[in-house]
C-alpha cells in the first residue's frame, strides 16, 4: 500500500510539474527579435553582443528603411567589446550598457556588423 502511495504521489507531482511547465511557456512572450518602432516612425532593435555572438544576428529590413540597433555587450572579453557597423567606425560597447547605433537600410542586399575582430557577425538583411 505504501508503495502505490508514494507512486501515485510521485506520477500527480510529475503531471502538475509538467502542466506548469506548459502553462508558463504558453504565457511567456517570446524577444522581439525584430525590433519594435517608436512614435519618430524609427525601428529600435535590441541587439545582445553575448556568449554565442549577437543575438538577433539577422535583422529583416525594407530597402532605405531607418533603424537604430541597440548593441548591449553581456559578456567580458575583448572580442565583443567594440561593434563596427558597415564601413564606420568601431564604437566601443562597455558591459551591460545599451549604445545606440543609427542606421539606414540600404536599397538592396545587406548591411553588415561585426566585432572588433571581425569574428562574430550580423547583418541587417534587405528583403
Amino acid at each position: 500500500m505504501r508503495l502505490t502511495s508514494t507512486l501515485l504521489t510521485i506520477v500527480v507531482g510529475s503531471v502538475l510539474a509538467l502542466g506548469a511547465c506548459k502553462k508558463d511557456e504558453a504565457t511567456s512572450k517570446p524577444a522581439d527579435p525584430v525590433g519594435t518602432v517608436g512614435p519618430d516612425g524609427i525601428r529600435r532593435v535590441a541587439i545582445e553582443a553575448g556568449r554565442t555572438g549577437y543575438k538577433p544576428d539577422r535583422i529583416p529590413a525594407k530597402p532605405g528603411e531607418k533603424l537604430i540597433l541597440v548593441f548591449t555587450r553581456t559578456v567580458d572579453g575583448e572580442c565583443l567589446s567594440q561593434v563596427k557597423v558597415a564601413d564606420g567606425a568601431l564604437t566601443p560597447l562597455p558591459m551591460n550598457t545599451p549604445v545606440e547605433i543609427p542606421v539606414t537600410a540600404p536599397a538592396s542586399g545587406d548591411l553588415r556588423f561585426a566585432c572588433g575582430m571581425d569574428m562574430q557577425t550580423g547583418v541587417v538583411a534587405v528583403n
